[in-house]
């Protein structure tokens, strides 16, 4: 009984996580590329970001040597990468999923055919996911991802269907593999179009930047939200992320002043599968806490101004350590009250016991007369001396008539 209590308060509590961990104000950040962005963990330990990605392994498949390429972060060739092993634990221990970016804007990567789909998904799986290899095999050390990010931007729409689907496989109820994808604004993407329609991947970060004609441009909002309402209206499964620059210098354009996001885009949060913004990247998100704006994003028009910037991020915060509070206090209760059940049981269940030990019944056919144990109640009753009121006494002895004797003692007859 308290072993059930407890497994659905920690089920509660679970639950409770995940929906947090899933809101709709996730902030979704690529690391990697830039060495003033600091290290993974202090990037995990701002506290702001849902996903972290890293960016990119951009060398893969057709017969390419597969490389990770982190920048000045850590040196691939020398094993130096596995060290971040240890950043990657720490995020994911503050609740931060952390995914693998195949592909981005340069590099050497693509899929001759269905063979090459399952090998390079064989070896995402066994080299950065929960495949059994060995330590010295993995770029990143022992650290197990949570799922591959697809940037495909530079390559044919060729197989790419098939490896998120080799990687689906993988999936179980004790551990997921997350997908994600992140295409292009103009719709459909020419490269993971195919992909994503298999519906097979959890989230969907939109890059509104970078293509003209379907991002945010010159004070007109209109190209995106039409672009914005086309992504939506497609995507079946999983969540969809607006994918924004975090400052003017991450893009060559579709940059949104902190004014229009907050003002002319919160009609974007009302899409069902609305899931909150992606950044490029942590570095310019760094300089300039654009990502502290987010939460005001997800705001009305009307009521913007009340709930501005890091306040409301604070109070969100607020909000869910009361919830988490109340759920922890919830199950130390139920916990108590079924300890005092229990006890009350057990000192019930010690007194029948003694008075099972100390009644006796004399049996007939020579039983045992101090045979006690296990005796049922249906025995007991029946088993019990029988008292007879005085006026039965006389009734069945004919007013002690001499005529009826029964027997003879010392004292005469009766």
């Amino acid at each position: 009984m308290i072993k059930r209590i407890l497994h659905s308060s920690l089920l509660f509590l679970l639950l409770l996580e995940n929906s947090v961990a899933d809101s709709n104000n996730d902030i979704a950040i690529y690391w990697g590329q830039n060495d003033g962005e600091g290290t993974l963990t202090e990037t995990c330990a701002t506290g702001k970001y849902s996903y972290v990605i890293l960016a990119f392994l951009n060398n893969f498949g057709n017969g390419t040597v597969p490389t990770i390429n982190l920048a000045s972060h850590c040196d691939p060739l020398t094993d130096g990468c596995k060290t971040l092993s240890t950043d990657i634990k720490n995020c994911q221990m503050q609740g931060i999923k952390v995914l693998l970016s195949i592909g981005g804007a340069d590099g050497n990567y693509s899929l001759a055919s269905s063979d090459d789909a399952k090998n390079v998904s064989d070896y995402l799986w066994n080299g950065f996911l929960g495949g059994k290899s060995s330590p010295s095999s993995r770029p990143l050390g022992d650290a197990v991802l949570d799922g591959i990010d697809f940037d495909i931007e530079i390559s044919p729409p060729q197989h790419w269907e098939e490896l998120a689907r080799y990687l689906e496989s993988h999936s179980t109820p004790a551990r997921k593999v997350y997908l994600s994808a992140a295409p292009q604004c103009p719709f459909p993407d020419a490269e993971l179009g195919i992909a994503l329609s298999t519906e097979v991947f959890d989230y969907v970060w939109i890059q509104f930047y970078n293509n003209p004609g379907c991002e945010y441009e010159d004070g007109d909002v209109n190209n995106l939200l039409n672009s914005w309402n086309q992504w939506t209206k497609s995507v079946k499964n999983g969540k969809v992320l607006l994918g924004l620059p975090a400052s003017r210098e991450a893009a060559s354009n579709g940059y949104v002043p902190v004014n229009v996001l907050v003002t002319d885009l919160p009609a974007i949060t009302k899409s069902p599968n609305y899931g909150g913004v992606m950044l490029w990247t942590t570095y310019y998100d760094k300089q300039t806490g654009y990502s502290n704006y987010i939460r005001s994003f997800s705001c009305t028009q009307q009521n913007h101004t009340e709930c501005r910037g890091n306040d409301e991020h604070k109070a969100n915060k607020w909000w869910i350590w009361l919830m988490v509070g109340v759920g922890a206090a919830f199950a130390i209760t139920c916990f108590i009250l079924c300890l005092c059940c229990v006890s009350r049981r057990k000192d019930k269940s010690q007194v029948d016991g003694k008075l099972d030990k100390k009644i006796s019944f004399t049996e007939p056919n020579g039983v045992n007369p101090n045979k006690t144990e296990n005796i049922k109640l249906e025995e007991r009753r029946s088993n019990e001396v029988k008292v007879f009121s005085f006026e039965s006494n006389i009734a069945a002895s004919n007013n002690f008539s001499s005529i009826n004797k029964v027997g003879e003692g010392d004292f005469g007859p009766v």
